[in-house]
């Protein structure tokens, strides 16, 4: 991470069942409890490095920022993979759980603010302490309900992902992205998750383990943007995650590649240093003022 402006501090963190989470620390010299602390809930089987100039370039605008990696990935992977296990829930109700209990020891009254990208916008919504969060900028996110795909994609990525993957990960014991260049490895709980069929999220299998209503205690008022040429993140997607937080003050944003002038943004490249100027001060303008800019591109879905 030296090239970032801001050198990045190394962290771990125990979450409640004693299991070890890694992830990275911007923070400013001096304490100010107005100062908002971003966490950046990374997508699934994304390393949390990934975001590393996102989070700078939220630091430099007055934000201190915790970026780390689920149970199963990157700083947080254990030697082995093969019966390791982890599901989609846990990464929720354990781990951001746990970010929320450090940011609240290490950065005691700062507001708390969530980035959650794909799968990382419904973990805000599966812990506990989600009521603590004061505003949420999810991006493309969604629990990959398979007839939500874009209807031009939908066959290949159901092959892709509903039979390959779950094929794999049954003769490896997890998921071997990495080595086929696809995302990195998986735990097999993730993708048991990943690949059930149900437009309901209780209704996968880690999600019917539990307790009370998922979602349900978000409050922060919630800003998800999605882009008209994900494939995941189409807004019927988008809006069957948004049905859960009945409680927040949700808005939908929906981006071209024409309206901010490129050919494509796609699923993972909103976290690109190239849409610093065009894309970055959105999310921006919502974690610092709860609102949107009065010049933002797209459409703002009713």
């Amino acid at each position: 991470m030296s090239s970032l402006t801001q050198p990045a501090t190394a962290f771990r963190h125990t979450a409640a069942d004693g299991y070890s989470l890694g992830g990275f620390c911007w923070r400013h010299a001096q304490p100010n409890p107005l100062r908002p602390l971003v966490i950046i809930n990374a997508a699934t089987s994304v390393r949390c490095r990934y975001y590393a100039r996102f989070a700078d370039y939220l630091f430099a605008h007055g934000c201190d920022v915790l970026t780390y990696d689920y149970r199963g990935i990157g700083e947080s992977r254990p030697p082995s993979l093969r019966g390791f296990q982890a599901s989609w829930s846990d990464w929720g109700r354990l781990d951001f759980e746990a970010m929320l209990a450090h940011a609240a020891q290490a950065f005691p009254g700062q507001p708390v603010d969530v980035v959650g990208h794909s799968f990382g916008g419904c973990a805000v919504g599966l812990a506990p302490s989600a009521g603590q969060v004061r505003r949420v900028v999810m991006v493309g996110a969604q629990f990959a309900y398979w007839r939500d795909y874009a209807a031009d994609q939908r066959w290949r990525l159901f092959g892709k992902w509903h039979l390959v993957m779950p094929l794999l990960t049954r003769a490896f014991g997890y998921f071997p992205g990495k080595r086929l260049g696809w995302m990195e490895d998986t735990p097999a709980g993730v993708v048991h998750d990943w690949t059930t069929r149900t437009p309901r999220y209780e209704h996968r299998p880690s999600g019917r383990r539990l307790q009370g209503v998922p979602f349900a205690q978000v409050r922060g008022a919630t800003l998800a943007i999605s882009l008209t040429d994900d494939p995941f993140g189409t807004v019927a997607a988008t809006e069957r995650l948004l049905g859960y937080l009945q409680g927040a003050e949700r808005q939908h944003l929906r981006i071209a590649p024409v309206d901010i002038s490129v050919e494509k943004i796609g699923h993972f490249a909103f976290f690109h240093d190239r849409f610093r100027g065009s894309l970055w001060p959105i999310a921006l303008a919502w974690l610092q003022q709860g609102g949107l800019p009065e010049e933002v591109p797209g459409t703002v879905i009713k």
